[in-house]
């Protein structure tokens, strides 16, 4: 199969889909791997780097996408890739189609083969191609936060971890999975007073036990957040229904309750985002006010640390994209139920249920394309 690595086009998005060891391990396997010329600088690699482990450097990106049969991306394609997506041609990336109607309307014309990382699922429920951005952007969310915190940034002057004589910030957390926990981690680890919500129990009993204790955790529910919200320094919101359009926990007439230069982080921008005055922002433009809240909503947080992110994630993609290489994208998804579940649209139809839903579009049982 030849596969073919673009350049990110996303505003500062310096990941890249394939490091140079994944392209030799393709080639091993038989592949031709078409890399785009300077894919990978912004991660820290070299086209030599990926010259001399096999691949083919190539300066016209739209002879990447005309010659692959396979895509490796890291981003959704945006406006302009839309017309070099092709009929039976295999798109392996993050898609969030829940997020953006234009998009899933693209794809379904393109009739191209959509198999989405983030909806790639394990039998314990576990998404491990979403995991390890999961955990950077937890990271970067109470960092972040942290730093907008800063007057000079229109937050409230607040130091995350006070100092003798002078209470920390107050910090909540909108849900206890892989990005919720890792942001209260970081957050307690600064010395703030945090508190994550969700509402399964279970979790909240496992998390009590194993996170540091200047974490308290608490059932959610509208009732809850609004009774914290007067005293909290910096929301994060961590929500995610795999595929779906994530819920809206925090509304326009919540804002009242905080004070001027609380901070708001919504990781769950590129599901939709959980805020209701959320709006997806970029690197180099990240934050505006919405009643006095300052609010981060960058789309791809962990594009900011472009080597760590980029390695954590080709560490988990590269396996099944040998997969679909080596067996094609049928097989492949008939042998593994968990990349079965990546399947999002396929030659015009939808196949996800959750990304129908989120549109009313029309949904087509995943095996109608198999």
């Amino acid at each position: 199969m030849i596969i073919g690595v673009p350049k990110e086009i996303k505003t500062l998005e310096n990941r890249v889909s394939l490091q140079p060891a994944g392209v030799l391990q393709m080639k091993n396997n038989g592949h031709e791997v078409l890399v785009q010329k300077g894919a990978g600088l912004g991660s820290g690699f070299t086209d030599d780097m990926y010259e001399k482990n096999g691949a083919v450097i190539i300066d016209d990106v739209e002879e990447v996408w005309s010659r692959a049969e396979m895509i490796m991306k890291v981003k959704e394609p945006i406006a302009e890739e839309y017309p070099r997506m092709r009929e039976g041609q295999i798109i392996f990336t993050y898609f969030h189609f829940a997020a953006s109607r234009e998009l899933t309307e693209a794809v379904q014309k393109s009739k191209c083969i959509a198999i989405a990382y983030e909806t790639v699922e394990k039998s314990d429920g576990s998404l491990p191609l979403l995991i390890p951005m999961s955990e950077v952007a937890g990271r970067m969310a109470a960092q972040e936060g942290a730093k907008y915190l800063e007057k000079t940034f229109g937050g409230r002057g607040v130091l995350m971890g006070g100092i003798p004589g002078v209470k920390p910030a107050n910090v909540i957390v909108l849900g206890g999975g892989i990005v919720g926990v890792n942001a209260a981690r970081i957050a307690a680890g600064m010395g703030a007073n945090t508190t994550i919500l969700d509402i399964n129990i279970n979790k909240l009993r496992y998390l009590d036990e194993v996170l540091p204790k200047n974490i308290d955790t608490q059932f959610s529910s509208e009732g809850a957040i609004r009774n914290l919200l007067p005293t909290t320094d910096l929301v994060i919101g961590a929500v995610l229904i795999p595929g779906a359009k994530a819920p809206s926990l925090v509304s326009r007439d919540m804002l009242k309750l905080m004070r001027p230069g609380t901070v708001m982080v919504d990781v769950a921008i590129d599901q939709g985002g959980c805020f209701e005055t959320s709006k997806a922002t970029t690197h180099d433009d990240p934050i505006y006010e919405v009643d006095g809240i300052v609010h981060y909503c960058v789309a791809n947080m962990p594009g900011a640390v472009p080597y760590t992110s980029t390695m954590g994630l080709t560490n988990v993609t590269l396996p099944y994209a040998v997969q679909i290489a080596n067996k094609g994208w049928k097989k492949a998804l008939n042998d593994d139920p968990e990349l079965k579940l990546g399947l999002n649209i396929a030659d015009g139809k939808i196949v996800y249920k959750y990304v129908a839903d989120a549109f009313d579009m029309e949904y087509s049982p995943i095996d109608s394309v198999m």
